[in-house]
């Protein structure tokens, strides 16, 4: 199969990274014999491009890479090729639906991250993983220039309800879906994962048809659809796996390098 698959895109949390989000040296080998092959390897992810420099660094990429689902897609130097916003109105109205679902709303602009209380529920975790604070303020103050809005609770039944609503009051007009089962992602409707597909043959040159895309949340179907291969991570839903082309291991049985290992350079 390797000789059909140009480009790998993977998602970096509970697919490229561990529940501790720790990168394997299994997975950074398997990355690194992909670039022996002559294959792409590139990454997206809701967090913002920063929060990636910790995995960028050590896999060496060299290829655009998606923050926020494709909100901001930056230069392995970190210089900005797009971004794409949500309106000011777009903003205020899903800012009200989270806070009507008792959630916790947090704001992503192409420079900060704002929360409401610093103290709130994964404030601190995200921070870890992101490798940088928040801004803690009003998060409504200024709308003008938000690239992602994301719902957090741990009720895994309200953030579903959370998931739906949003996208049927958002409809066609902008993207909704869970990122992890206590984080629901809202961004333009330009900034999803299988835009990230599309962004990337443009971008690289590649066709989608000889990309291989890995991931374990119900926002990778987006790019398993868009391209020619897949892989869902074993301990994805049912939903995912049925989406993908492949299932792998889980995270923490290093999926990522088995899944390379074994569907795309062909190695048992």
């Amino acid at each position: 199969m390797g000789k059909d698959i140009r480009l790998v895109l993977a998602d970096v949390d509970g697919t490229l990274v561990t529940k501790e989000k720790l990168l394997t040296e299994r997975a950074i080998a398997a990355v690194h014999k992909l670039h022996e092959r002559g294959i792409l390897f590139a990454i997206t992810s809701g967090r913002p491009p920063k929060g990636m420099a910790m995995v960028a660094e050590p896999l060496k990429i060299d290829q655009p890479i998606a923050g926020f689902n494709g909100g901001v897609m930056v230069k392995p130097d970190w210089t900005v090729i797009e971004t794409k916003t949500l309106t000011p109105e777009q903003a205020h109205t899903v800012i009200g639906i989270i806070r009507d679902h008792k959630a916790d709303p947090w704001v992503y602009t192409g420079e900060d991250w704002i929360v409401g209380n610093v103290d709130a529920p994964h404030v601190a975790r995200e921070q870890w993983t992101v490798k940088f604070p928040p801004k803690v303020g009003d998060i409504a103050a200024d709308l003008s220039n938000v690239v992602k809005i994301t719902g957090v609770s741990d009720d895994r039944d309200l953030m579903k309800r959370l998931e739906h609503d949003l996208q049927q009051a958002m409809g066609k007009e902008a993207s909704a879906a869970c990122s992890q089962p206590y984080y629901v992602d809202v961004t333009n409707k330009n900034a999803n994962k299988g835009a990230v597909v599309e962004t990337l043959e443009r971008l690289v040159g590649v066709p989608a048809s000889q990309m291989m895309t890995m991931g374990d949340q119900p926002n990778d179907i987006n790019m398993f659809v868009k391209s020619g291969f897949s892989i869902a991570m074993g301990q994805a839903n049912d939903e995912v796996k049925g989406a993908a082309t492949y299932v792998t291991a889980s995270s923490e049985e290093e999926g990522f390098a088995k899944g390379i290992d074994k569907y795309v350079l062909g190695e048992e």
